[in-house]
């Protein structure tokens, strides 16, 4: 038996890849291949684009996939989700979708769109947004270069943006946001309920979200005199009590704890102080809490 998981091409393909090997999984594909090898024999891969990734799992073509929450709201796929995984394309974060308008525009408000039109990708979400807030508007779908259309070609626009950089750029300002979205792992309802790919799944989901976890985490060990135990372990935040080991030197123990890289710079050279000696910071691949 086989699971067969497709893959996101194109913006979000590295950084999927990335998480995988972290997860344990290698992955590779030839160029212009849609087919990757994965060094997991009961696992089968297949690339496609985020925005069909849903379709194509709900009606069992695929037993799961990676898409964006986003995309699975925009084509109403009736699917399972088995987590969510705050990763996009520049990173470990979510994205959101905005309406926007040239700077110089009159529309303050989303109620300040009707009548006009709007281009976006996420066309079906859009008009049912525009519904809910009883805006009649007219919603066309946007093939690519979505941030030149205003004025001339649009009003305004619904865009993904994960920095708002393009934006700004585009001398375009932000007047609402209609979704907040994150990459989700989503599943087939009919798989879901097969024991063996339902097994086979959770594991995924547990190393993934291993590996997310470690994204932000780094281990650190250290051996430090006995006396000072007290001192240098106040000074660390760690995920759970530190991990104390007993050397061949009575006098000394060795530390070793899971912390978030960030503070890891400020309180070194305080660990230095305290009387820690060898400190060792090393990355990690998955956290499982």
């Amino acid at each position: 038996m086989k699971l067969k998981i497709g893959l996101p091409k194109g913006s979000l393909q590295e950084t999927t890849f990335r998480l995988f090997k972290n997860a344990g999984y290698t992955i590779k594909v030839a160029e212009r291949s849609y087919v990757p090898a994965i060094d997991d024999p009961e696992i089968e891969g297949l690339l496609i684009r985020a925005q069909e990734m849903a379709r194509y799992v709900e009606e069992g073509i695929l037993d799961l996939g990676i898409t964006g929450w986003d995309w699975v709201l925009e084509q109403d796929a009736k699917v399972v989700e088995l987590t969510r995984l705050k990763y996009g394309k520049v990173g470990f974060r979510g994205v959101k979708w905005v309406v926007a308008v040239p700077q110089d525009s009159k529309i303050k408000k989303v109620e300040d769109l009707k009548g006009k039109k709007i281009a976006t990708e996420l066309v079906g979400f859009t008009k049912r947004y525009l519904k809910k807030r009883g805006v009649d508007a007219q919603v066309e779908f946007s093939w690519g270069a979505t941030e030149v259309k205003p004025p001339l070609l649009a009003d305004a626009i619904v865009e993904v943006t994960e920095t708002g950089a393009s934006l700004t750029a585009n001398n375009l300002r932000i007047i609402d946001t209609i979704l907040e979205s994150e990459t989700v792992l989503v599943a087939n309802k009919k798989a879901w309920a097969d024991p063996w790919k339902k097994r086979k799944m959770e594991n995924i989901v547990i190393l993934l979200k291993g590996a997310l976890v470690a994204e932000e985490k780094v281990g650190l060990k250290m051996n430090v005199p006995a006396k000072k135990l007290g001192q240098v372990i106040g000074i660390l935040p760690s995920l759970h009590t530190p991990t104390v080991s007993n050397l061949s030197d009575k006098g000394w123990v060795a530390i070793e704890v899971i912390l978030d890289e960030k503070v890891v710079r400020d309180i070194i050279p305080d660990l230095k102080r305290a009387g820690a000696q060898g400190i060792v910071e090393y990355p990690l691949n998955k956290v499982i809490v």
